[in-house]
């Protein structure tokens, strides 16, 4: 089964017990779909980059909430019943993926040789920058000099 996150923005003005009976509601469809909640978060209220109009009015801020669930994709489509709830300003499920990151997507070989060539190209780019403000530094010198000696 995939890892899914569903974060849930809802009214500011909503109480606690609401919210913990919507995320309740929302682990109850989980678990009748052979799913699982695997974590839940509360960012608080937070501050929105623009307003987001309802029937009620317009809304700057909101309660932000992360459930992190485990469940089979057929049950996906089965949340839409989220679009209908006065509670929520907006709601987004987005799944896991399985990304490797780094050398690990490179075999053992192939992670040496891009080491080594890594390597290499970082050694000789150090060398011509300093070579390159070396002279930068000997120019100023001589321009240096010259005045003093017009003086």
């Amino acid at each position: 089964m995939p890892l899914y996150d569903c974060m849930l923005l809802l009214k500011p003005h909503v109480t606690k017990e609401a919210l913990m009976e919507l995320v309740s509601r929302v682990g109850k469809h989980v678990y009748r779909k052979n799913g699982v909640v695997a974590d839940i978060k509360s960012f608080g209220t937070v501050q929105l980059g623009y307003g987001i109009k309802k029937l009620d009015g317009k809304y700057f801020q909101g309660q932000l909430m992360q459930m992190t669930i485990m469940t089979p994709p057929s049950m996906i489509k089965e949340l839409h019943y989220l679009n209908k709830e006065d509670r929520l300003l907006r709601w987004l499920l987005v799944k896991h993926r399985e990304i490797k990151y780094g050398l690990e997507f490179l075999s053992e070989d192939d992670a040496k040789n891009e080491l080594n060539r890594f390597r290499s190209n970082l050694y000789d780019n150090d060398d011509t920058d300093q070579d390159e403000d070396d002279e930068d530094v000997d120019n100023e010198y001589q321009v240096e000099q010259a005045e003093t000696k017009d003086a």
